[in-house]
């Protein structure tokens, strides 16, 4: 039973990531977009906030690099298909290459060092009492870092925004028919 239930953890936290990815990826899909470079983006922030990390120490710090640049990666494809009105699959694909290329060149010398304990005690697991202690779903759900929370309340969020708000009937009526939203 403990095992079933550090496995069901395990799969949560590692699932978080994708969960954020494809919540973008829905995003810039109901608006219209096919955005493929989102894993590049992804990358481009993970070896940026890991080496902010493990420069200063700074949690906070080393989240704000992390989505700074993503977010540059995301304004590069904006540009180019947005403004200069370039192919939408070109660009992503190039993208995640460019991305995956920036975090193996900035990240060779990092995957053999250690992060400072503050960023560790940072991204701890919460321990939600009485929750935690449910049999399997206690360890899966309620005893996770804060990411993980996180994810699940913008996946809620996002839900509400496109299917209960005027903006999100708005982005998919764009997304769906561009020449009727006009």
């Amino acid at each position: 039973m403990e095992t079933l239930a550090l496995f069901l953890q395990t799969a949560v936290q590692m699932g978080t990531p994708l969960l954020f990815a494809t919540l973008g990826g829905i995003l810039c899909e109901k608006s219209g977009h096919l955005n493929l470079g989102i894993e590049g983006m992804m990358l481009m922030g993970a070896v940026m906030g890991f080496q902010v990390a493990y420069l200063t120490g700074n949690p906070v710090l080393s989240m704000v690099a992390a989505g700074l640049c993503a977010s540059f990666g995301a304004l590069i494809y904006a540009f180019i298909t947005v403004t200069l009105r370039g192919n939408q699959i070109v660009t992503g694909l190039t993208l995640t290459i460019f991305g995956t290329g920036f975090s193996n060149f900035l990240g060779r010398n990092l995957s053999d060092v250690n992060l400072p304990a503050s960023i560790g005690a940072f991204f701890k697991p919460l321990d939600i009492p009485f929750l935690t202690d449910l049999p399997i779903v206690g360890k899966m759900f309620f005893n996770q870092g804060i990411y993980v929370f996180l994810s699940l309340i913008i996946a809620v969020l996002l839900y509400f925004y496109l299917k209960k708000t005027r903006f999100g009937l708005s982005l998919r009526g764009i997304g769906e028919n561009p020449a009727a939203a006009d």
